[in-house]
């Protein structure tokens, strides 16, 4: 088996993410829908993701496009480019898809996927996440995951520039 292609095929585009979902959906699979940069992979991240795809049966991970992600956290973001980012994300075994996305918010993405549960990082309130309103029209979740103090790409970040 080809392990490194099997990942690749992980990252998809949006013509490929209506197919997946439409699968996913005809299978009576729950989706679980969340974003961000994820610029440096840490135990943080890793904890988040994997409670997030215990919530249903598929998990799809929108990631910031570089340059997004310096429209959000400035010209020194981010440290990896997508495509690593991305290879990285698709390597892990909980998630089911990965899509880049270059827009501010992943809107149109929550409006393609439909998610059952739509995910987001514990400085977020529920109310307060893009989509929300579009998730719970439906009676899908919009559910915010604590954080494990202490693990964050700006305190890896921060430590390495004070060493």
């Amino acid at each position: 088996m080809d392990y490194l292609q099997v990942i690749q095929n992980k990252i998809i585009d949006k013509n490929a993410l209506s197919k997946l979902v439409a699968n996913f959906q005809l299978k009576n699979q729950k989706i679980v829908f969340t974003n961000g940069c994820f610029d440096l992979l840490h135990q943080g991240h890793v904890t988040y993701l994997a409670q997030a795809a215990s919530l249903g049966n598929r998990l799809i991970v929108g990631i910031n496009s570089d340059n997004s992600v310096q429209k959000l956290k400035g010209i020194h973001r981010p440290i990896q480019d997508e495509k690593s980012r991305t290879l990285i994300m698709a390597s892990l075994h909980v998630i089911s898809a990965v899509i880049v996305f270059d827009e501010a918010t992943p809107l149109e993405l929550i409006k393609i996927i439909k998610p059952d549960f739509l995910v987001k990082g514990g400085d977020w309130e529920p109310a307060k996440i893009v989509g929300s309103d579009i998730v719970q029209s439906y009676g899908g979740q919009v559910i915010s995951i604590p954080f494990i103090d202490g693990y964050s790409t700006t305190a890896i970040e921060t430590k390495i520039k004070s060493a």
